[in-house]
């Protein structure tokens, strides 16, 4: 085959399996509403789940674990074959690669019948064998640019590692070494993915409507320091969460990505939701540094896992979600404009993070809000499978 689109026209097999974001967003968007249709019952204590994961820990490693690595596994086997000009993979070989993810759900929601190893196996698999072929495609294509983008996938896999070993030893993984390795790499890669196509998203859309105040073009020696400043304060919070040095290491790196932000016009896009919202998500990022810093300084300000809800549920949570409904629009030969629902999606992913961290300000009505942040969510994810099933399960027209 010489190009992408015969290689996807030779494919006679189902639709999903023609191109990488096809399986991994649906699948991450079902799964995402799914998980938190059985958490919101699992809060309550009306349904309990065979798996060896305490409650908590279940829904935080479902979320890290299961659905952001479905989104990053649908973006990189996109993107990768752009950047390195080598050809996707498609077919059977994509759709193994699927299965894997989703025995790993299977496998850690029937835990508690399995051996620990063998459930750790099973979730890692995926992950695994992404990181293998994606290592030759870059290798092969000598995208050496890239490299990073495997360092923080490598990274991924060692904290869902080490939170599968955490949970073995019957610690609360939910707030562990493998939760925050985890988190941090997530966030690692918006970091570095998103400051390449926020400014670059927002500078075509700008230049077509005429110019004016453009962003300031990425990964300039600003960038790199600001970088390099997330990095280090990442390192620091995995490795000593309550330090004062951790809490001001975080403050430092939100401020200097806040200036970041600064620089790419975003002020110029609220005209357009595909691109207010790539703005917003990455700004929860430091606003979400900030936050978690404030409470390394003080702690019980806001409560910990409420502070770090802004970066999993706001930073990430809405991000993934923004590059989903853009990616999906942009491959399937849509107009990359979002409509109403679109829209909506967006207000209710920030407001399943706004409802969730008030519930850390106001604990005696943490109930209320937490079932409500989870209903938020639900619509934002179920509104996904809704609105954007039909275009990752159909062929293009």
């Amino acid at each position: 085959m010489s190009s992408t689109a015969q290689q996807m026209r030779a494919w006679t097999g189902p639709t999903l399996l023609t191109y990488g974001f096809r399986p991994f967003f649906f699948g991450a968007g079902i799964w995402a509403a799914l998980a938190m249709a059985l958490w919101v019952p699992m809060l309550s204590g009306h349904l309990e789940l065979p798996t060896r994961f305490d409650p908590v820990s279940w829904h935080a490693h479902e979320f890290l674990y299961g659905y952001l690595s479905a989104v990053v596994a649908g973006f990189l086997l996109t993107s990768v074959p752009n950047w390195t000009g080598r050809l996707p993979i498609v077919g059977w070989p994509l759709g193994g690669l699927f299965a894997l993810w989703i025995a790993g759900r299977l496998a850690v929601a029937f835990s508690s019948g399995l051996p620990v190893w063998l459930v750790a196996c099973i979730d890692l698999s995926m992950l695994v064998t992404l990181a293998a072929v994606l290592t030759r495609e870059i290798v092969a294509g000598k995208n050496w640019r890239n490299l990073v983008v495997l360092l923080m996938l490598g990274a991924l896999i060692l904290g869902n590692a080490v939170y599968h070993w955490e949970a073995a030893q019957g610690a609360y993984a939910a707030q562990g070494f493998g939760l925050r390795i985890g988190l941090g790499a997530g966030l690692m890669l918006i970091a570095v993915i998103g400051g390449r196509i926020v400014p670059s998203f927002t500078r075509n859309w700008l230049v077509r409507r005429g110019g004016g105040k453009l962003p300031a073009p990425p990964m300039q020696t600003f960038d790199k320091l600001a970088l390099l400043a997330l990095l280090l304060a990442l390192v620091l919070w995995i490795a000593a969460p309550d330090n004062t040095v951790t809490g001001l290491a975080l403050l430092l790196a939100g401020g200097l990505h806040l200036v970041r932000l600064s620089r790419w016009a975003g002020e110029r896009s609220l005209s357009e939701p595909l691109l207010w919202v790539l703005h917003l998500g990455y700004g929860l990022l430091p606003v979400g540094a900030i936050l978690v810093g404030l409470e390394a300084l003080f702690p019980g300000m806001l409560g910990l896992a409420a502070a770090q809800h802004v970066w999993m549920a706001g930073t990430i949570g809405l991000m993934t979600l923004a590059v989903m409904t853009r990616a999906t629009l942009g491959h399937t030969g849509q107009a990359l404009q979002a409509g109403a629902g679109t829209t909506a999606i967006y207000l209710f992913m920030l407001a399943a993070m706004l409802t969730r961290l008030a519930a850390g300000v106001w604990p005696m009505q943490s109930d209320l809000l937490l079932v409500l942040s989870g209903l938020c969510w639900l619509a934002a994810f179920g509104g996904f499978a809704l609105l954007y099933g039909r275009l990752l399960l159909r062929p293009m027209s």
